[in-house]
Protein backbone atom coordinates (compact mmCIF):
# COMPACT_ATOMS: atom_id res chain seq x y z
CA UNK A 1 0.00 0.00 0.00
CA UNK A 2 1.71 3.34 -0.99
CA UNK A 3 -0.02 7.29 -0.46
CA UNK A 4 0.31 9.24 -3.20
CA UNK A 5 1.32 12.63 -1.89
CA UNK A 6 1.61 16.25 -2.98
CA UNK A 7 5.12 16.67 -3.42
CA UNK A 8 7.64 19.75 -2.74
CA UNK A 9 6.62 22.35 -5.65
CA UNK A 10 8.58 25.50 -5.08
CA UNK A 11 9.95 27.36 -1.45
CA UNK A 12 6.72 29.57 -2.63
CA UNK A 13 4.03 27.39 -3.37
CA UNK A 14 2.21 25.38 -0.23
CA UNK A 15 -0.92 24.37 -1.93
CA UNK A 16 -2.49 23.78 -5.31
CA UNK A 17 -5.94 22.65 -7.42
CA UNK A 18 -6.44 18.98 -8.20
CA UNK A 19 -7.15 19.93 -11.81
CA UNK A 20 -6.97 16.51 -13.44
CA UNK A 21 -6.94 13.03 -12.04
CA UNK A 22 -5.31 10.88 -14.65
CA UNK A 23 -6.06 7.83 -12.82
CA UNK A 24 -9.71 6.35 -11.53
CA UNK A 25 -10.34 3.91 -8.46
CA UNK A 26 -9.72 0.29 -9.96
CA UNK A 27 -7.28 0.87 -12.47
CA UNK A 28 -3.80 0.14 -12.86
CA UNK A 29 -0.85 2.25 -12.31
CA UNK A 30 3.27 1.57 -13.32
CA UNK A 31 5.70 3.18 -11.10
CA UNK A 32 6.62 6.54 -12.71
CA UNK A 33 3.17 6.79 -14.45
CA UNK A 34 1.59 10.27 -13.66
CA UNK A 35 -1.47 9.67 -11.62
CA UNK A 36 -2.80 13.47 -10.93
CA UNK A 37 -2.30 16.85 -12.58
CA UNK A 38 -2.44 19.44 -10.15
CA UNK A 39 -2.50 23.41 -10.67
CA UNK A 40 -0.74 25.71 -9.16
CA UNK A 41 -0.62 29.74 -8.72
CA UNK A 42 2.35 29.81 -11.67
CA UNK A 43 2.12 26.12 -13.76
CA UNK A 44 0.79 23.28 -13.84
CA UNK A 45 2.78 19.87 -11.96
CA UNK A 46 2.02 16.31 -13.12
CA UNK A 47 2.37 14.09 -10.44
CA UNK A 48 3.65 10.23 -10.53
CA UNK A 49 2.90 7.43 -8.47
CA UNK A 50 6.44 5.86 -6.90
CA UNK A 51 4.94 2.20 -6.60
CA UNK A 52 3.24 -0.11 -9.14
CA UNK A 53 -0.37 -1.06 -8.56
CA UNK A 54 -4.12 -0.42 -8.71
CA UNK A 55 -5.42 2.69 -7.19
CA UNK A 56 -7.71 2.05 -4.47
CA UNK A 57 -9.07 5.64 -3.33
CA UNK A 58 -9.06 9.28 -3.85
CA UNK A 59 -8.78 11.40 -1.01
CA UNK A 60 -9.54 14.58 -3.02
CA UNK A 61 -12.01 15.76 -5.54
CA UNK A 62 -11.09 17.57 -9.26
CA UNK A 63 -11.58 21.30 -7.88
CA UNK A 64 -10.30 20.69 -4.46
CA UNK A 65 -7.37 22.65 -3.03
CA UNK A 66 -4.73 20.34 -1.15
CA UNK A 67 -1.55 21.60 0.51
CA UNK A 68 2.16 20.04 -0.07
CA UNK A 69 2.51 17.01 1.75
CA UNK A 70 -1.12 15.97 2.03
CA UNK A 71 -1.97 12.75 1.11
CA UNK A 72 -4.49 12.62 -2.21
CA UNK A 73 -4.49 8.86 -3.16
CA UNK A 74 -3.65 5.39 -2.27
CA UNK A 75 -2.36 2.66 -4.72
CA UNK A 76 -2.03 -0.99 -3.29
CA UNK A 77 -2.48 -4.42 -5.11
CA UNK A 78 -5.64 -5.85 -5.89
CA UNK A 79 -8.66 -4.33 -7.44
CA UNK A 80 -9.66 -1.04 -6.35
CA UNK A 81 -12.85 0.43 -5.08
CA UNK A 82 -15.51 1.68 -7.68
CA UNK A 83 -14.68 4.72 -9.78
CA UNK A 84 -16.42 7.35 -8.04
CA UNK A 85 -16.38 11.26 -7.25
CA UNK A 86 -13.97 11.67 -4.15
CA UNK A 87 -15.56 13.43 -1.10
CA UNK A 88 -14.26 16.64 -0.66
CA UNK A 89 -11.75 16.47 1.95
CA UNK A 90 -12.19 18.64 5.30
CA UNK A 91 -10.03 20.58 6.90
CA UNK A 92 -8.09 18.90 9.51
CA UNK A 93 -9.47 21.31 12.18
CA UNK A 94 -12.85 20.13 11.41
CA UNK A 95 -11.89 16.57 12.79
CA UNK A 96 -10.50 18.09 15.98
CA UNK A 97 -12.24 17.83 18.92
CA UNK A 98 -15.74 19.23 20.04
CA UNK A 99 -16.27 23.42 19.80
CA UNK A 100 -16.79 23.40 23.37
CA UNK A 101 -13.19 22.52 24.32
CA UNK A 102 -11.66 24.50 21.40
CA UNK A 103 -9.83 27.16 22.43
CA UNK A 104 -11.45 31.16 21.33
CA UNK A 105 -9.13 31.93 18.34
CA UNK A 106 -8.13 34.97 17.05
CA UNK A 107 -7.69 35.73 13.15
CA UNK A 108 -4.10 33.28 13.04
CA UNK A 109 -6.79 30.14 14.76
CA UNK A 110 -7.01 27.86 11.68
CA UNK A 111 -10.72 28.82 9.91
CA UNK A 112 -13.79 26.73 10.33
CA UNK A 113 -16.41 25.70 7.57
CA UNK A 114 -19.83 25.23 7.61
CA UNK A 115 -22.06 22.28 6.26
CA UNK A 116 -23.92 22.87 3.10
CA UNK A 117 -22.36 25.33 1.22
CA UNK A 118 -19.10 25.25 2.67
CA UNK A 119 -18.90 28.70 3.95
CA UNK A 120 -15.24 29.26 5.09
CA UNK A 121 -14.89 32.00 8.43
CA UNK A 122 -12.22 32.69 11.00
CA UNK A 123 -13.63 31.74 14.35
CA UNK A 124 -13.25 35.77 15.40
CA UNK A 125 -15.40 36.68 12.28
CA UNK A 126 -17.90 34.21 13.36
CA UNK A 127 -18.16 35.27 16.77
CA UNK A 128 -18.42 38.42 15.48
CA UNK A 129 -21.07 38.29 13.45
CA UNK A 130 -22.86 36.42 15.54
CA UNK A 131 -23.04 39.41 17.83
CA UNK A 132 -23.95 41.81 15.17
CA UNK A 133 -26.68 39.59 14.01
CA UNK A 134 -25.30 39.49 10.66
CA UNK A 135 -25.51 36.50 8.30
CA UNK A 136 -22.34 35.26 7.33
CA UNK A 137 -23.77 34.31 3.59
CA UNK A 138 -24.64 38.00 3.28
CA UNK A 139 -20.98 39.05 3.43
CA UNK A 140 -18.68 39.87 0.46
CA UNK A 141 -15.03 38.70 1.75
CA UNK A 142 -12.29 40.53 0.03
CA UNK A 143 -10.56 37.12 -0.01
CA UNK A 144 -10.21 35.91 -3.40
CA UNK A 145 -10.51 32.07 -2.30
CA UNK A 146 -13.77 33.36 -0.26
CA UNK A 147 -13.03 33.28 3.42
CA UNK A 148 -14.91 35.73 5.43
CA UNK A 149 -12.52 37.42 8.18
CA UNK A 150 -13.26 39.90 10.83
CA UNK A 151 -12.67 43.11 8.57
CA UNK A 152 -15.16 41.80 6.29
CA UNK A 153 -17.75 41.54 8.36
CA UNK A 154 -16.63 45.03 10.46
CA UNK A 155 -17.15 46.56 6.50
CA UNK A 156 -20.68 45.51 6.56
CA UNK A 157 -22.08 46.23 9.23
CA UNK A 158 -21.09 50.02 8.40
CA UNK A 159 -22.21 49.74 4.90
CA UNK A 160 -25.30 51.20 4.22
CA UNK A 161 -28.27 49.10 4.72
CA UNK A 162 -30.38 47.64 2.06
CA UNK A 163 -33.97 48.73 1.77
CA UNK A 164 -37.18 46.32 1.39
CA UNK A 165 -37.35 46.69 -2.47
CA UNK A 166 -33.57 46.60 -3.03
CA UNK A 167 -33.48 43.64 -1.05
CA UNK A 168 -36.38 42.00 -3.21
CA UNK A 169 -34.37 42.90 -6.15
CA UNK A 170 -31.38 41.45 -5.14
CA UNK A 171 -33.64 37.97 -4.27
CA UNK A 172 -35.16 38.04 -7.83
CA UNK A 173 -31.94 38.07 -9.54
CA UNK A 174 -30.50 35.24 -7.24
CA UNK A 175 -32.95 32.74 -9.04
CA UNK A 176 -31.56 30.86 -11.86
CA UNK A 177 -33.44 32.17 -14.89
CA UNK A 178 -30.46 31.30 -17.14
CA UNK A 179 -29.64 34.44 -18.04
CA UNK A 180 -26.65 34.46 -15.89
CA UNK A 181 -23.84 31.67 -14.91
CA UNK A 182 -21.59 31.52 -11.75
CA UNK A 183 -18.35 29.73 -13.16
CA UNK A 184 -15.24 29.30 -10.87
CA UNK A 185 -11.91 31.48 -11.35
CA UNK A 186 -9.36 28.86 -11.50
CA UNK A 187 -6.35 29.17 -9.06
CA UNK A 188 -4.20 31.11 -11.14
CA UNK A 189 -6.64 32.93 -12.83
CA UNK A 190 -7.42 34.13 -9.13
CA UNK A 191 -3.33 34.62 -8.43
CA UNK A 192 -3.45 36.74 -11.11
CA UNK A 193 -6.07 39.23 -9.90
CA UNK A 194 -4.53 39.14 -7.10
CA UNK A 195 -0.63 39.89 -7.49
CA UNK A 196 -2.23 42.71 -10.74
CA UNK A 197 -4.13 44.00 -7.63
CA UNK A 198 -1.17 44.26 -5.37
CA UNK A 199 0.80 46.08 -7.65
CA UNK A 200 -1.56 48.78 -8.39
CA UNK A 201 -1.81 48.82 -4.62
CA UNK A 202 1.91 48.84 -3.93
CA UNK A 203 4.35 50.67 -6.83
CA UNK A 204 3.93 54.49 -7.57
CA UNK A 205 3.45 52.86 -11.54
CA UNK A 206 3.62 55.12 -14.19
CA UNK A 207 3.69 54.59 -18.16
CA UNK A 208 5.28 56.92 -20.77
CA UNK A 209 4.44 56.56 -24.40
CA UNK A 210 6.74 56.86 -27.48
CA UNK A 211 6.28 55.71 -31.40
CA UNK A 212 8.24 53.38 -33.40
CA UNK A 213 8.77 53.93 -37.21
CA UNK A 214 8.59 50.18 -38.69
CA UNK A 215 9.68 50.68 -42.26
CA UNK A 216 13.14 49.64 -41.80
CA UNK A 217 12.72 46.54 -39.43
CA UNK A 218 10.01 45.62 -41.59
CA UNK A 219 12.21 45.88 -45.00
CA UNK A 220 15.49 43.89 -43.25
CA UNK A 221 12.87 40.99 -41.81
CA UNK A 222 11.52 40.66 -45.30
CA UNK A 223 14.81 41.18 -47.00
CA UNK A 224 16.14 38.13 -44.94
CA UNK A 225 13.38 36.00 -43.72
CA UNK A 226 13.98 33.50 -45.96
CA UNK A 227 17.77 32.83 -45.61
CA UNK A 228 17.05 33.39 -41.75
CA UNK A 229 14.64 30.38 -42.08
CA UNK A 230 16.65 28.40 -44.01
CA UNK A 231 19.98 28.85 -41.87
CA UNK A 232 18.44 28.55 -38.60
CA UNK A 233 14.94 26.07 -38.90
CA UNK A 234 13.22 29.13 -37.33
CA UNK A 235 11.20 32.40 -38.16
CA UNK A 236 12.59 35.90 -38.12
CA UNK A 237 9.96 37.74 -35.90
CA UNK A 238 9.89 40.97 -34.55
CA UNK A 239 10.21 39.83 -30.50
CA UNK A 240 13.74 39.10 -31.21
CA UNK A 241 14.74 42.75 -32.27
CA UNK A 242 12.70 43.99 -29.29
CA UNK A 243 14.38 41.89 -27.12
CA UNK A 244 17.90 42.78 -28.37
CA UNK A 245 16.90 46.55 -28.31
CA UNK A 246 15.58 45.87 -24.33
CA UNK A 247 19.03 44.32 -23.39
CA UNK A 248 21.18 47.28 -24.94
CA UNK A 249 18.72 49.41 -23.27
CA UNK A 250 19.19 47.78 -19.80
CA UNK A 251 22.41 47.89 -20.04
CA UNK A 252 22.82 51.77 -20.32
CA UNK A 253 19.74 52.09 -17.71
CA UNK A 254 20.74 49.75 -15.22
CA UNK A 255 17.84 50.84 -13.31
CA UNK A 256 14.83 49.84 -15.33
CA UNK A 257 16.81 46.19 -14.52
CA UNK A 258 16.57 46.22 -10.91
CA UNK A 259 14.48 45.01 -8.00
CA UNK A 260 13.20 47.21 -4.93
CA UNK A 261 13.51 45.34 -1.69
CA UNK A 262 12.62 47.15 1.52
CA UNK A 263 15.12 50.39 1.55
CA UNK A 264 17.61 48.46 -1.05
CA UNK A 265 18.25 48.19 -5.07
CA UNK A 266 18.87 45.13 -6.03
CA UNK A 267 20.85 45.60 -8.96
CA UNK A 268 20.25 42.86 -11.59
CA UNK A 269 23.44 41.89 -13.56
CA UNK A 270 21.89 39.38 -15.85
CA UNK A 271 19.05 39.52 -18.35
CA UNK A 272 16.07 37.29 -18.33
CA UNK A 273 13.47 38.96 -20.46
CA UNK A 274 10.00 37.47 -19.66
CA UNK A 275 8.20 37.20 -22.75
CA UNK A 276 4.20 37.53 -21.75
CA UNK A 277 2.51 34.36 -23.63
CA UNK A 278 -1.49 34.51 -23.97
CA UNK A 279 -3.29 31.31 -22.75
CA UNK A 280 -6.86 29.61 -22.05
CA UNK A 281 -6.00 30.10 -18.33
CA UNK A 282 -4.82 33.67 -18.45
CA UNK A 283 -1.46 35.23 -19.33
CA UNK A 284 1.51 33.84 -18.27
CA UNK A 285 5.32 35.36 -18.49
CA UNK A 286 8.19 32.56 -19.02
CA UNK A 287 11.79 34.06 -19.25
CA UNK A 288 13.92 33.93 -22.25
CA UNK A 289 17.06 33.50 -19.96
CA UNK A 290 20.43 35.11 -20.64
CA UNK A 291 18.74 36.72 -23.79
CA UNK A 292 22.29 39.12 -24.01
CA UNK A 293 24.21 35.83 -24.66
CA UNK A 294 21.36 34.77 -27.26
CA UNK A 295 21.29 35.35 -30.65
CA UNK A 296 18.51 36.67 -33.05
CA UNK A 297 17.78 32.53 -33.68
CA UNK A 298 18.62 31.64 -30.44
CA UNK A 299 15.83 33.75 -29.33
CA UNK A 300 13.17 33.19 -31.63
CA UNK A 301 13.28 29.09 -30.81
CA UNK A 302 13.19 29.82 -27.39
CA UNK A 303 10.10 32.12 -27.42
CA UNK A 304 8.53 29.84 -29.51
CA UNK A 305 9.54 27.10 -27.28
CA UNK A 306 7.95 28.47 -24.46
CA UNK A 307 5.15 29.40 -26.42
CA UNK A 308 4.23 26.18 -27.24
CA UNK A 309 4.75 24.68 -23.39
CA UNK A 310 2.25 27.73 -21.68
CA UNK A 311 -0.28 26.55 -24.40
CA UNK A 312 0.36 23.00 -23.58
CA UNK A 313 0.31 23.65 -19.62
CA UNK A 314 4.22 22.29 -19.78
CA UNK A 315 5.74 25.41 -18.28
CA UNK A 316 8.20 24.22 -15.32
CA UNK A 317 8.76 26.74 -12.40
CA UNK A 318 12.12 27.05 -13.47
CA UNK A 319 10.84 29.01 -16.73
CA UNK A 320 8.93 31.20 -14.92
CA UNK A 321 11.75 31.85 -12.22
CA UNK A 322 13.73 34.71 -12.33
CA UNK A 323 12.51 37.65 -14.40
CA UNK A 324 14.52 40.67 -15.03
CA UNK A 325 12.26 42.72 -17.34
CA UNK A 326 8.93 41.69 -19.18
CA UNK A 327 7.83 42.17 -22.86
CA UNK A 328 3.82 42.09 -23.52
CA UNK A 329 3.21 42.08 -26.83
CA UNK A 330 -1.10 43.39 -27.30
CA UNK A 331 -0.48 43.81 -30.81
CA UNK A 332 -0.91 40.59 -31.38
CA UNK A 333 -4.78 41.16 -30.49
CA UNK A 334 -4.99 44.43 -32.54
CA UNK A 335 -4.32 46.86 -29.53
CA UNK A 336 -3.37 50.24 -30.74
CA UNK A 337 -2.41 51.76 -26.76
CA UNK A 338 -2.18 50.61 -24.04
CA UNK A 339 -0.55 50.73 -20.01
CA UNK A 340 0.94 47.61 -19.29
CA UNK A 341 0.72 46.60 -15.15
CA UNK A 342 4.18 45.39 -14.00
CA UNK A 343 5.32 42.04 -13.46
CA UNK A 344 5.60 41.07 -10.03
CA UNK A 345 8.53 42.71 -8.36
CA UNK A 346 9.88 44.19 -11.44
CA UNK A 347 10.40 47.93 -12.07
CA UNK A 348 9.58 48.32 -16.38
CA UNK A 349 7.59 46.49 -18.27
CA UNK A 350 7.73 47.27 -22.31
CA UNK A 351 3.81 47.36 -23.79
CA UNK A 352 4.63 46.24 -27.99
CA UNK A 353 1.00 47.58 -29.53
CA UNK A 354 -0.24 46.84 -33.15
CA UNK A 355 1.70 48.34 -35.93
CA UNK A 356 -0.75 50.83 -38.21
CA UNK A 357 -0.15 52.89 -41.10
CA UNK A 358 -0.44 56.42 -40.49
CA UNK A 359 0.47 59.78 -42.03
CA UNK A 360 3.91 61.30 -40.32
CA UNK A 361 6.21 64.16 -40.99
CA UNK A 362 9.62 62.95 -42.77
CA UNK A 363 11.37 66.03 -43.23
CA UNK A 364 9.34 68.78 -44.51
CA UNK A 365 6.95 66.02 -46.19
CA UNK A 366 4.21 63.86 -44.74
CA UNK A 367 4.61 59.92 -45.68
CA UNK A 368 2.49 57.02 -44.81
CA UNK A 369 4.44 54.91 -42.49
CA UNK A 370 4.03 51.67 -40.68
CA UNK A 371 4.11 53.24 -37.18
CA UNK A 372 3.88 51.02 -33.73
CA UNK A 373 3.12 52.69 -30.41
CA UNK A 374 4.71 51.48 -27.48
CA UNK A 375 4.61 52.04 -23.89
CA UNK A 376 7.00 51.92 -20.45
CA UNK A 377 5.84 50.89 -17.52
CA UNK A 378 7.30 51.76 -14.49
CA UNK A 379 7.75 52.07 -10.62
CA UNK A 380 8.36 55.76 -10.27
CA UNK A 381 9.97 54.91 -6.31
CA UNK A 382 12.81 53.69 -8.08
CA UNK A 383 13.30 55.09 -11.98
CA UNK A 384 13.04 58.68 -12.35
CA UNK A 385 11.32 60.17 -15.57
CA UNK A 386 14.31 61.25 -17.52
CA UNK A 387 15.52 57.13 -17.11
CA UNK A 388 12.36 55.64 -18.13
CA UNK A 389 12.41 58.31 -21.04
CA UNK A 390 15.25 57.62 -22.14
CA UNK A 391 15.00 54.11 -22.24
CA UNK A 392 12.29 54.22 -24.20
CA UNK A 393 14.21 56.59 -26.75
CA UNK A 394 16.60 54.19 -26.92
CA UNK A 395 14.47 51.37 -28.15
CA UNK A 396 13.03 53.29 -30.70
CA UNK A 397 16.29 54.34 -31.91
CA UNK A 398 17.23 51.05 -32.00
CA UNK A 399 14.18 49.38 -33.66
CA UNK A 400 13.95 52.58 -36.72
CA UNK A 401 18.06 51.24 -37.29
CA UNK A 402 17.87 47.48 -37.08
CA UNK A 403 21.47 47.10 -38.53
CA UNK A 404 23.19 48.64 -35.34
CA UNK A 405 21.21 45.27 -33.71
CA UNK A 406 22.71 42.96 -36.06
CA UNK A 407 25.93 44.08 -35.72
CA UNK A 408 25.74 44.23 -32.20
CA UNK A 409 24.49 40.91 -31.49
Amino acid sequence: MAEIRVPELAESITEGTIAKWLKQPGETVDKGEFIVELETDKVNVEVISEEAGTVQELMAAEGDTVEVGQVIAIVGAGAGAPAQPAAPVQPAQEQSAPAATAPVASESVAEEATSGDRLIASPAARKLAREKGINLADISPVDPMGRVRVQDVEAHSTAPKQTAASAATKQEAKVDDGRVERVKMSRRRQTIAKRLLEVKQNTAMLTTFNEIDMTNVMELRSRKKDEFFDKNDVRLGFMSFFTKAVVAALKKYPKVNSELDGDELIMKNYFDIGIAVSTDGGLVVPNVVDADRKNFAEIEATIGELAKKARDNKLTLADMSGGSFTITNGGVFGSLLSTPILNGTQVGILGMHTIQKRPIAVGNNVEIRPMMYVALSYDHRVIDGKDSVGFLKMIKELIENPEDLLLGS
